[in-house]
């Protein structure tokens, strides 16, 4: 992944208080990256983004409270609801041995017995658990495949390779069939 790629971390939840802090709700709960940022990305749900300084941030059991320039009141905290907070991903703390951020498999070869089975395209974060979306080529359909030590053998990220050792009692997802395009009606009637 691009180091300079802004990745969402956490989404506004609510205002907390009046003077314009907001409470994030974290995708990794036990995440302290937040904490010790000095600038923020703030994706709208529309899709608009801005770059906002950050003037504080502080724990609040499994959440974040954040205080952030020019967000002074109630008011203008509440408008941030349902936004997604991101922090570029070269000031991810370096992950400790053996361990990878799911982010930086996003694209990654899935390998089964050195054959190909397909690409992760996304990540999906259940509440016990994350797994890999995989995009095949099978007519059949794709694969949700559990990040866990049952399924996942060994993630290269430098490689771009995730390497598993079943496929073994996951179902397929089934391709979505197109939708069928209404024709226009012509002109005159």
């Amino acid at each position: 992944m691009d180091p300079e790629a802004w990745v969402p971390l956490a989404e506004i939840a609510r205002p907390h208080g009046v003077r314009g802090e907001v409470r994030l709700r974290l995708f990794n709960k036990t995440s302290d990256t937040l904490l010790d940022q000095e600038e923020v990305l703030v994706r709208l749900p529309d899709g608009e983004e801005h770059e906002v300084s950050v003037e504080g941030a502080r724990r609040a059991d499994d959440a974040i409270l954040m205080k952030l320039y020019s967000v002074d009141d109630r008011d203008r905290a509440d408008e941030l609801r349902g936004a997604f907070v991101c922090v570029r991903r070269k000031d991810f703390p370096p992950a400790e041995e053996g361990e990878f951020y799911a982010v930086d498999i996003v694209g990654s070869e899935v390998r089964l017995n050195d054959e190909r089975v397909g690409e992760v395209i996304e990540i999906v974060t259940y509440p016990t658990t994350e797994a890999m979306l995989v995009k095949t080529n099978d007519p059949l359909g794709d694969w949700e495949i559990p990040l866990t030590d049952t399924y996942v053998t060994k993630v290269d990220t430098g490689a771009k390779i995730v390497t598993i050792s079943s496929l073994d009692d996951l179902e397929r997802i089934p391709p979505k069939k197109p939708k069928k395009k209404k024709p226009k009606p012509a002109e005159g009637t």
